[in-house]
């Protein structure tokens, strides 16, 4: 095990979460897990992600609220804390516009909570927190990818908004308390013990179920899909090359590869050995029309280079689906 503070990663029993702290702990570190385990979606696979987590030597759980300032205080206090990876948030841009208090609560009460604790723990190393792609707005997609130095003053959803105000929040926290954060702004994460929320999951729930999928954007929209492995490797490759002064950075964190939305659907049928029915529909609210990662910085600090391409990510993901559903 490793001699250092562990490492608490908030959003334990989350896709990203999960996915991090048992990379984190195959390379020895002592993780602590913080999640509330709520039902945005099915909990029952947010606890099953959670016991592969809490079987693990090195592994342990806190389920509370990120946006409880004093328990986040006493945690990393009472720890020793030195590095955090804050992946907690109420994700999704469609939920945002149905619920929008639950994003002011987790997203920027929750960031304001964790940013406090951090700035009273001596010796914090790094922050690394989980922004999102959606903070460009809706540009259009030219020939090269999105960089972090382009404006992202115009989110077209509220999820968009909180996240960009994190960005600013965290900022702010650099100037005043100097403490080194690192912001990832992820692209499309997808892969085994996802999100049902997610585009590719509710396909899969429904070509499996013999039921339509509805399409929307008229299928014009594009994603760079990157896979969970890659988004790991690029967390922790981040978090242990910390700024060299006690900055804030925000760093892109995608595949490179936009994929058109009906290609990545052709992929998915092959992968699950079923073809769908489709109903075209319009563009919903919220949404974007592309995403594309340009991800030369983070590859300047850590070497990140995404290895796993869409048809290969998505067949693991159908294995594990079709395994875990028992379909």
């Amino acid at each position: 095990m490793s001699a250092e503070a562990p490492i608490v990663v908030t959003g334990a029993a989350g896709f990203i979460g999960h996915a991090t702290a048992h990379r984190l702990l195959d390379r020895g570190e002592r993780v602590i897990g913080v999640d509330i385990v709520n039902d945005y979606y099915d909990p029952a696979l947010k606890e099953a992600r959670l016991a592969t987590l809490t079987a693990r030597e090195g592994f342990a759980f806190h389920r509370a609220d990120v946006a409880d300032a004093e328990f986040m205080a006493r945690l990393i206090r009472d720890n020793g804390i030195t590095r955090v990876i804050h992946l907690a948030a109420q994700a999704g841009v469609r939920y945002s516009i149905e619920n929008p208090f639950a994003y002011q609560h987790s997203n920027l009460a929750g960031h304001l909570s964790v940013l406090e604790a951090c700035r009273h723990a001596p010796g914090l190393a790094h922050l690394v927190y989980a922004s999102s792609s959606s903070v460009y707005g809706d540009k259009p997609m030219g020939g090269a990818g999105f960089t972090e130095d382009e404006p992202a003053t115009s989110p077209v959803s509220l999820y968009a908004a909180t996240k960009r105000a994190c960005e600013l929040m965290s900022q702010s926290y650099a100037s005043l308390y100097g403490f080194p954060q690192t912001g990832l702004r992820f692209f499309t994460v997808y892969g085994p013990w996802g999100r049902p929320d997610m585009a590719y999951f509710s396909f899969s729930q429904k070509i499996m179920a013999g039921q339509p999928i509805e399409v929307f954007g008229e299928g014009k929209m594009a994603r760079d899909f990157t896979y969970i492995d890659d988004i790991v490797e690029g967390i922790i490759g981040a978090l242990d090359n910390p700024p060299a002064r006690q900055d804030h950075r925000v760093l892109n964190i995608g595949d490179s590869h936009p994929v058109g939305l009906m290609e990545m659907i052709e992929t998915l049928e092959q992968a699950l050995g079923s073809t769908a029915e489709k109903i075209m529909r319009p563009m919903q609210p919220g949404d974007v029309t592309a995403t594309y990662a340009d991800v030369s910085q983070l590859h300047a600090i850590s070497g990140y280079k995404p290895k796993v391409m869409l048809a290969e990510g998505l067949a693991r993901f159908a294995a594990w689906y079709k395994d875990y559903y028992r379909v």
